[in-house]
């Protein structure tokens, strides 16, 4: 069986982690509500397995994201991939702001790549992915 690379999926309330999740599971729209804990669902990619653990965002539960990452196994090599989700949306900052927001150019120690897209079309959805297959096989 090949490696299974587990994926954290972490982000503020309603970003859409979880239609991001779902739109990797079955190609289209689930219409979801606000997660309370997680969901964990595996991903084949290319004959690449990805253990999935989407987080739920709201404040009161950012607080327990460490446990899902305190004990990860190599997570000095993590590689972090930003999907800017709702750019479909009015107003929404560009993957140039965001980047720039959180100062990702900083980074140098980790792999990262940030991926515009639109949950509800999946577009941009599928290049991300590749990014992070390019990664996991790399690596």
């Amino acid at each position: 069986m090949p490696p299974e690379h587990k994926v954290i999926i972490v982000g503020l309330d309603n970003a859409g982690k979880t239609t991001i999740l779902y739109q990797f599971l079955t190609n289209e729209v689930v219409h979801t509500c606000s997660t309370i804990g997680s969901n964990v669902e595996e991903i084949v990619f290319q004959r690449t397995h990805f253990l999935m653990w989407d987080l739920g965002g709201q404040e009161a539960l950012r607080s327990t994201w460490e446990t899902y990452y305190s004990n990860a196994e190599a997570l000095q090599d993590a590689s972090v991939l930003i999907f800017a989700n709702k750019q479909d949306v009015k107003d929404s900052m560009t993957t140039a702001e965001i980047s720039q927001f959180l100062t990702l150019s900083a980074i140098k120690d980790h792999p990262w790549h940030i991926q515009g897209c639109c949950a509800l079309t999946g577009e941009g959805l599928l290049a991300g992915l590749q990014w992070m297959h390019s990664q996991a096989t790399t690596n």
